[in-house]
């Protein structure tokens, strides 16, 4: 089953186009959790020198989705997020490591541990909690009028 979550979480993973804009890596996949890695380039920084701390809570956010995503098994979606900024990042990659903290039917209360590898070593920067929920059925709607409309 691992192989197969991960190679799903890839494709969902590929079909965000904001991961795909960063570079995001899906590493790892499985029911202990999930790790996502992002290579590190001036294009992430803010004006000291560091990651943005938005790319941080991006990371947060997809990491606590695919915890999530697995414990619920089914389609996911964020209702709430806390993350704290332990010390600047930097380095080159930042690894995002999620777990499920508690799962019920429809909720999942999980964890992310965001890391930076700097000079060879793995600094903890970030550690975030969150509430992921079932995602409603899709809403399919065509309100676009066509030519022959009135």
């Amino acid at each position: 089953m691992s192989a197969a979550l991960l190679e799903l979480g890839r494709q969902v993973l590929a079909a965000q186009g904001f991961s795909r804009l960063l570079g995001t890596e899906l590493s790892a996949w499985d029911e202990r959790g999930v790790r996502l890695e992002l290579a590190i380039d001036d294009r992430l920084s803010q004006q000291n020198g560091y990651v943005h701390g938005g790319v941080l809570a991006y990371l947060a956010d997809n990491a606590l989705t695919y915890a999530g995503g697995g414990a619920l098994g089914a389609a996911v979606l964020t209702a709430e997020i806390k993350i704290n900024y332990l010390r600047p990042a930097r380095g080159t990659r930042l690894i995002a490591q999620g777990t499920v903290l508690h799962a019920g039917r429809t909720q999942a209360v999980c964890r992310c541990e965001i890391y930076a590898r700097h000079e060879g070593e793995d600094r903890l920067c970030a550690a975030a909690q969150g509430t992921i929920v079932r995602a409603p059925a899709p809403v399919v709607s065509n309100t676009r009028k066509t030519d022959n409309q009135d």
